[in-house]
């Protein structure tokens, strides 16, 4: 159990005893320990709450090989270091990461109950940061693993297009979605290309004229698997093959909103938990943060996010009752 549960005794802090937590619910149970999850905990413990945080080890910022945009880095931080500082900052104020995935989430008489890998968690409110999961590129996953972390495969062109600036851009996707992210591209580099992922482009008539008159080229797919040939990402389509120094695939992601859903959460038409201004969702006791809400997918936002929603949790609880040392 994140041992958030705990109390003060001279000065230092000292792990409740099992039977302690046991007979009563926590006040706030955290699913995810990615940048959102783990800046709840942090506040959360700080507020002097009994909390619990759950992982099943798939943050997509472990997979940033660095990220140069999060503010107070200079030079750049790899994902997987900035979630051990973290979690080393939690552990300053009791918490500890559990890892196991919660298969169910259930109402109950005094909250929510969670279900993982045989155990239980009773909380009087739980809070979602459990972020969402990109679709990849055809390709194999040794293959997809190396390019990542190589940067010739980039997912988040907010995040890491400067350092795209000027290079060969290839941009696997289509629609709506396809043109938006190689207009983007194209403010870093004059040499983009946008490739249909399985057959011809499926672009409306403006966004076609817009791209071609911003010397977007157009690629009919479908792309075959892509690889890695030097040091340049390589993708196979219909007519031709083609060589990028980098590739962004536009191909959507999948939301995990599912535990939210079945409570009766409401969502957006691509699955987005939707939150009030203080991210409570409209079940009672049920609050979102960060990726799995709509916003802009990043660690920052994510972030102010999770201040937002531990201090509605404690300041929800103070409504019910206080909260006494």
């Amino acid at each position: 159990m994140a041992s958030a549960m705990r109390m003060r005794e001279r000065g230092t802090i000292r792990a409740w005893p099992v039977w302690a937590w046991m007979e009563q619910p926590l006040d706030c149970l955290i699913i995810g320990a990615g940048p959102a999850g783990l800046t709840a905990a942090i506040y959360l413990a700080r507020f002097h709450l009994r909390i619990a945080v759950i992982d099943a080890g798939q943050s997509r910022a472990a997979l940033i090989p660095r990220t140069h945009n999060h503010a107070g880095y200079p030079g750049g931080i790899a994902g997987t270091d900035l979630l051990r500082l973290m979690r080393e900052q939690a552990a300053e104020f009791g918490v500890e990461v559990q890892k196991a995935k919660v298969e169910s989430l259930v109402r109950k008489e005094l909250g929510l109950r969670a279900s993982a890998d045989g155990k239980e968690w009773s909380a009087r409110t739980v809070l979602l940061a459990t972020g969402v999961v990109n679709n990849r590129p055809t390709m194999a996953d040794e293959v997809h693993d190396e390019a990542l972390a190589r940067g010739l495969l980039r997912y988040c062109p907010i995040c890491d297009g400067y350092e795209a600036s000027d290079q060969r851009i290839g941009v696997i996707g289509s629609g709506s979605r396809g043109h938006g992210e190689a207009l983007f591209m194209r403010g870093f580099s004059r040499d983009v290309t946008l490739m249909a992922p399985e057959g011809e482009h499926e672009l409306e008539a403006g966004e076609r004229a817009e791209l071609e008159r911003l010397g977007v080229r157009l690629v009919d797919g479908p792309c075959a698997p892509l690889r890695i040939e030097g040091d340049t990402i390589v993708v196979p389509t219909q007519r031709e093959t083609l060589a990028f120094d980098t590739a962004y695939p536009a191909l959507g992601s999948v939301i995990r909103s599912e535990l939210a859903l079945a409570l009766g959460a409401r969502a957006t038409a691509e699955g987005c938990i939707e939150i009030d201004a203080h991210q409570r969702t409209r079940v009672k006791g049920l609050y979102a943060a960060g990726d799995v809400t709509r916003g802009l997918d990043q660690i920052s936002h994510a972030m102010g996010q999770a201040g937002v929603a531990a201090t509605a949790i404690r300041n929800d609880l103070c409504q019910v009752s206080p909260l006494l040392r």
